[in-house]
């Protein structure tokens, strides 16, 4: 079982190497939330998440020999760059095995801070089976990205600046993927103070640990694709599972809707890109799936490495979930002069149309009538509720498209 002591000798050891990244108060989500929130930024460390604590603790455990041999890792992103990184800076060899559908962007960082990039398999577990194989085969060392206890001491060091920078914390809310993070950083904290409430979040497409801790076990779950791949692990880990049962208060989950909305908040509000992996605690604060009220809190913001190609459909899903973009289907009699009698209802109400598309011989259309497909951009609900009862007034016939 993890100690304290092994935190606080990971947190000695890498601490020369690793950023103390702020905990900013968000005024923004303590009045939307009705805490006092602070954002623990892990985005901000020089390759974009937590995982350099871990993974430098356990590079800077290998002995000679392991040194000379090498290593190995399987990970679809962050934990790829942080043992690609910091193994290259010490002159260690490193391979990382990763999944073929890997973003090009986190492929390209990997390579670029110095580790042989090897894409194997459909998923994570394929990659790690194949990490796994080469390890034995060629005698390298396999770095775990959760389930190594060097790795949780060193995702631990995190807990300590956190109770260093909040000594009043009340509440602390972040990610589970595998449980590394949440498993160090609960250690350190229910230690220094048995209040704390430690809340783990899980994507509802792939909440492993939450199903560990409920069948007591680790499970198998299926394959699920989710804006959160950071945490898109699909069985808990051997040696975090017994720690999470040990500190985690309470573990749950958020919808994919709710994640994207978390992320163009952040966005928005805070000038932050966190990935999705790194918005869920606030996506889990916002929804009330915490049910906190009058603490202070703090989110862990755990990375920021969005894949810029996705960004664009992240943001629009954020902006449907907050009803700030709308799609209709409109029927219109087909006649000149019918358009331009929806367009002056719409520029009555302030909307702004952003993509069109008409159709004559679907979606049960009448001869003599078109049906006319608008994706607009409004300012939120009520703007919506508004702009409806116009149309109906209006007598338009019309159906929302989600």
């Amino acid at each position: 079982m993890l100690k304290v002591e092994d935190i606080k000798q990971a947190r000695g050891r890498i601490r020369d190497s690793i950023l103390v990244t702020p905990c900013a108060r968000s005024e923004t989500f303590s009045e939307m939330t009705g805490n006092d929130v602070f954002l623990k930024l892990e985005n901000l460390q020089r390759t974009g998440s937590y995982k350099e604590r871990g993974a430098l603790n356990r590079i800077l455990t290998l002995t000679e020999d392991e040194r000379r041999r090498g290593l190995i890792a399987a990970s679809a992103g962050n934990h790829a760059q942080a043992v690609s990184y910091h193994a290259t800076r010490r002159g260690i060899p490193a391979e990382i095995c990763m999944p073929l559908a890997t973003p090009l962007n986190k492929v390209m960082a990997t390579r670029r801070y110095g580790a042989e990039v090897l894409l194997h398999g459909a998923n994570y577990d394929e990659a790690f089976d194949e990490a796994l194989r080469r390890s034995k085969e060629n005698n390298l060392t396999l770095i775990h990205p959760f389930d190594d206890l060097a790795v949780i001491a060193g995702q631990g060091s995190l807990g300590i600046e956190l109770f260093e920078q909040q000594p009043d914390i009340e509440a602390v809310v972040t990610a589970i993927g595998g449980g590394g993070l949440i498993s160090g950083v609960a250690c350190v904290l229910k230690h220094a103070r048995p209040s704390i409430r430690v809340i783990g979040v899980q994507t509802a497409r792939l909440a492993s640990m939450k199903e560990a801790v409920e069948h007591g076990k680790p499970v198998t779950l299926p394959v699920a694709t989710t804006l959160a791949d950071g945490i898109a692990v699909r069985r808990a880990g051997e040696l975090t599972l017994p720690l999470v049962q040990k500190y985690v208060d309470e573990i749950v989950t958020v919808e994919e809707e709710e994640i994207a909305s978390a992320i163009l908040l952040l966005l928005e509000r805070e000038k932050i890109l966190a990935e999705g992996a790194g918005a869920v605690p606030l996506a889990a604060l916002l929804n009330g799936k915490t049910k906190l009220s009058g603490k202070r809190v703090v989110l862990i913001v755990s990375g920021g490495n969005l894949d810029v190609t996705i960004l664009s459909r992240i943001i629009e899903r954020g902006l449907v979930q907050d009803g700030r973009m709308i799609r209709l289907r409109i029927h219109l009699p087909d006649y000149p002069g019918a358009l331009h009698r929806l367009t002056g209802v719409l520029t009555e109400h302030r909307t702004n149309i952003v993509a069109t598309a008409y159709d004559r011989a679907y979606y049960g259309v009448n001869f003599g009538d078109t049906a006319i497909d608008l994706t607009m951009e409004t300012r939120g609900a009520e703007h919506v509720a508004v702009l409806l009862k116009a149309l109906t007034e209006a007598g338009y016939l019309f159906e929302r498209i989600t």
